[in-house]
């Protein structure tokens, strides 16, 4: 943890929104059968509140930052953590499908801008040379969420019915707000804040390539992820009861990747992120040679787990490479997160209409990392031609 003990209980607070958002983020999917029966929908149209939700991330990450230039970081964390509280609110009274849908968009809105100036507000609690490890601990709560918030939503939607579970998230919502009430630190919005000036940071090349390293290298792990149920069920042949035990590993590898690894990158920031790519194009491509053995799949989804540290890692060296323009460019993270989890099922699906079998998704994993490894690749030499200028 920081040895700066005043920045414990900021982190702290700013990871309870985190786990907040990722609870909502993750349980939908879980949540999906219950609504469907709810709303009385078929399971794909149903899947489109999951898409409603990231099409609110792709809008309102930019939008907000861009917008809200000139308010200072404390309010407008407190102004993003209540949106999305009341967006969770309004979903467990949703009517409707449509009206459901509409409340998942507005819950998505604050999701990037939060995560982009938590990090911000976290690096700046800690010794500069902490700073990713400080974002990983803001991370902390999105992957908790994987491993406790999940599985108790899950298991609200099943006994008290999915409303139950978007007023638990609610709850833990409202008590960030509280918290970030009152342990973030007040500050001021810079004099020379502008829109003008965080748009600067769509000029700069930098950024466009650490975006793309995240939105294309991320999407092998949710290529595998979106599929890993239907894997374990059909490939593997785990019974119903042991896969959310599997679904907790994975979480639990994303966890410890967020807590050990960034203390990595905060002495050698890009070559971390090379090793993370190389550790999860490994570890999707053993997927297929593992897939029909409980316990081999099961250690194999906690290493593709561990690859999660990738976002902190970005998420630091944005910071470094965004200049002046430092909200916008820590938000659109979480941008290219979402992109990346469009991404990777999408590409896994095609090589599943092609006959290729869920095997195959390993395989389509690990080539979205190799071409996130490859980015990578362009970004150090852009990065050296910078210098030498």
């Amino acid at each position: 943890m920081p040895r700066n003990i005043s920045a414990l209980p900021v982190l702290i607070a700013l990871a309870t929104g985190s786990f907040a958002i990722g609870t909502t983020e993750f349980a939908t999917m879980s949540l999906l059968p219950f609504i469907e029966d709810g709303l009385s929908i078929d399971p794909t149209t149903a899947s489109h509140i999951i898409s409603a939700y990231a099409l609110g991330v792709v809008f309102g990450a930019p939008v907000i930052t861009v917008l809200a230039a000139r308010v200072a970081r404390k309010p407008l964390l407190l102004i993003l953590m209540s949106l999305f509280a009341l967006g969770n609110a309004l979903s467990a009274v949703a009517p409707s499908y449509g009206s459901l849908m509409l409340c998942r968009f507005l819950a998505g809105i604050p999701h990037g801008a939060y995560f982009g100036l938590a990090s911000l507000v976290a690096a700046s609690v800690v010794d500069p040379a902490k700073r990713t490890q400080a974002v990983g601990y803001v991370m902390l709560g999105l992957t908790t969420a994987t491993v406790v918030g999940v599985p108790l939503a899950t298991w609200l939607g099943h006994a008290a019915g999915w409303r139950a579970g978007y007023w638990v998230i609610t709850a833990i919502a409202l008590s960030a707000v509280v918290l970030i009430a009152i342990y973030a630190p007040r500050d001021r919005a810079a004099s020379d804040a502008s829109a003008v000036r965080e748009l600067g940071a769509l000029t700069r090349v930098s950024v466009w390539l650490t975006l793309a390293i995240g939105a294309v290298g991320f999407g092998g792990m949710f290529a595998v992820y979106t599929y890993v149920t239907s894997t374990l069920e059909q490939v593997t042949g785990l019974s119903e009861q042991w896969i959310p035990v599997v679904l907790c590993i994975f979480g639990l590898g994303m966890t410890f990747g967020n807590a050990v690894l960034p203390r990595f990158a905060d002495r050698a920031l890009m070559p971390t992120a090379g090793a993370l790519l190389v550790w999860s194009a490994i570890a999707l491509a053993c997927f297929p040679l593992v897939a029909g053995n409980a316990w081999l799949i099961t250690l194999d989804v906690f290493c593709i787990g561990i690859g999660g540290a990738l976002g902190p890692v970005l998420q630091t060296r944005l910071m470094d490479v965004a200049g002046d323009a430092q909200n916008l460019a820590a938000a659109l993270n979480h941008v290219a997160f979402n992109m990346a989890n469009a991404l990777g099922p999408w590409v896994a699906g095609l090589a599943l209409a092609a006959g290729f079998g869920l095997r195959s998704t390993g395989a389509v994993g690990c080539l979205l990392a190799l071409g996130g490894l490859a980015i990578w690749m362009i970004a150090i030499t852009h990065a050296r031609m910078i210098e030498r200028r």
